[in-house]
């Protein structure tokens, strides 16, 4: 059991963090439990739909909390687990549904892919751009940002090509 508790565990934090760059993976949201029971087949389509997840998410957690913990998750699952599998009794149920999730892992699809083709590669080359937008990037091929798109003026009160700017404080003492 304690195998098992682990890795229904495991995979609880991992979904937990998923899209969080902060999160600590002891508490999860409503946008990752959504994931969680797509990614892992706990909905169904005709016992469990996703407005079903949502509600016993909502029903789980805290008034003013937006996440749940563990021991919530926990207790959600076994709220899915009754309708899920209704055939079994209470503890086969979350025993099945403990089976779905375990050793899972968010499944990242859909993300675009950039494309190498010579056209592209062409016009992103910027050693062979000319003119204003030349001055944009540095040797390296590094945009500068703001610097090479606007003409910053220099305050520092000396006159462009100045060869000893800055030095006036040390004559001075």
């Amino acid at each position: 059991m304690a195998g098992e508790v682990s890795a229904l565990e495991e995979a609880f934090r991992k979904f937990a963090i998923h899209g969080d760059t902060r999160a600590t993976g002891k508490e999860m949201h409503g946008k990752n439990w959504s994931k969680l029971c797509k990614d892992c087949h706990v909905i169904d389509g005709k016992n469990v739909t996703i407005t079903d997840v949502d509600i016993v998410f909502s029903k789980i957690k805290g008034k003013s909390s937006r996440t749940i913990t563990f021991d919530q998750f926990k207790e959600a699952l076994q709220e899915l687990s009754k309708k899920r599998f209704k055939d079994k009794s209470d503890e086969e149920a979350v025993q099945e549904i403990y089976k779905l999730i375990e050793g899972k892992a968010p499944i990242i699809s859909g993300v675009t892919k950039a494309i190498s083709s010579p056209t592209v590669s062409r016009l992103t080359d910027t050693s062979k751009f000319t003119g204003s937008h030349k001055e944009r990037f540095d040797p390296s091929g590094k945009g500068k940002g703001k610097a090479g798109r606007e003409d910053l003026v220099d305050t520092s009160g000396y006159v462009s090509g100045y060869k000893h700017a800055g030095t006036y404080d040390h004559k001075v003492q």
